[in-house]
């Protein structure tokens, strides 16, 4: 193990390039922690021809967002036969297109929010309140938008977290409580209940310093964390995701069984030190350095 190079690509330009910062430098200590030679990448267009030259055992793919988890670097790893961690292009590019990832879980049984993709000057005359506009192909929660019943914000001002999409993805909302479940090859961890201090589980919540509360295991009936389970493990073997991924929920308690609702998976998942697939994984004995080490030895490169 102590002979393997492993490059960790990170940064890249997307929206969730601080993020995936983040993500890398972990990932890296991490994996010197292990055993292994690292090389950490802050990617930018000359990524091909940089890992070209450093001809590394395994790429660690620590990139979020745009270009990173939609299978554009997957592809081009592909090309280069070099083996890579986390999902490959089709995975990564199906989890990515939330209107197309939709159409793949309803198929699974795996339950979605009712939406449709319209152009987002139609967005907020789509359907009734209360509603979540987003962009169809970022992560993180970033640019999404909740619209409640009597909200008097000015149209613009309402759907300017959104940037210049040309076109948006309209879902009903759910109320309930944000449960989220990791998944590792073909096991799941617990699953964790998410306490926002905001209205959902939006990008701040997630990395800001105190921006939510995570409560692990859940403190919900067995039967839901057993279908919780079930639905992250189906619809990371219905997308084809390889490696890690996670799957969040919203769950109606009022409906019981009927109010649980798969939002989105993420075959990216955040290693921030806040972030919720490892704290999974430690709670259930697997350390950060054994977290990212197996993903190293899972790595492939799918021709």
């Amino acid at each position: 193990m102590s002979m393997k190079h492993i490059a960790v690509i990170k940064g890249g330009w997307s929206a969730e390039r601080e993020v995936s910062l983040s993500s890398g430098a972990q990932a890296a200590s991490a994996l010197e922690d292990a055993g292994y030679r690292v090389t950490e990448i802050d990617a930018d267009p000359s990524l091909a021809s940089v890992l070209a030259d450093l001809k590394p055992d395994v790429v660690f793919n620590a990139l979020h967002g745009r270009w990173g988890e939609d299978g554009c670097i997957q592809g081009v790893l592909e090309i280069m036969e070099l083996p890579y961690t986390h999902s490959g292009v089709l995975a990564s590019s199906l989890a990515m297109d939330k209107q197309r990832a939709k159409f793949v879980l309803d198929h699974a049984g795996v339950p979605t929010p009712k939406g449709v993709i319209v152009p987002l000057r139609d967005a907020l005359d789509t359907m009734p309140a209360p509603f979540v506009v987003k962009p169809n192909n970022e992560g993180s929660s970033v640019g999404v938008v909740v619209v409640r019943e009597g909200d008097n914000r000015a149209r613009d001002a309402l759907l300017q977290p959104i940037g210049e999409a040309e076109e948006v993805l309209v879902e009903k909302y759910i109320a309930g409580r944000e449960l989220t479940a990791a998944v590792l090859g073909d096991r799941t961890f617990c699953v964790t209940e998410i306490v926002s201090r905001s209205d959902f589980y939006d990008y701040d919540s997630k990395y800001a310093d105190g921006g939510s509360e995570h409560v692990l295991p859940a403190d919900i009936p067995d039967a839901i964390t057993g279908l919780v389970l079930e639905m992250a493990l189906r619809a990371h073997n219905a997308l084809g995701c390889r490696g890690l991924s996670r799957a969040d929920f919203r769950y109606d308690e009022r409906l019981g069984e009927e109010g649980l609702y798969c939002l989105e998976v993420n075959t990216q998942p955040g290693l921030t030190p806040t972030s919720l697939a490892p704290e999974q994984a430690a709670h259930c004995g697997l350390s950060f350095p054994e977290l990212c080490a197996w993903l190293v030895e899972d790595a492939s490169c799918q021709r």
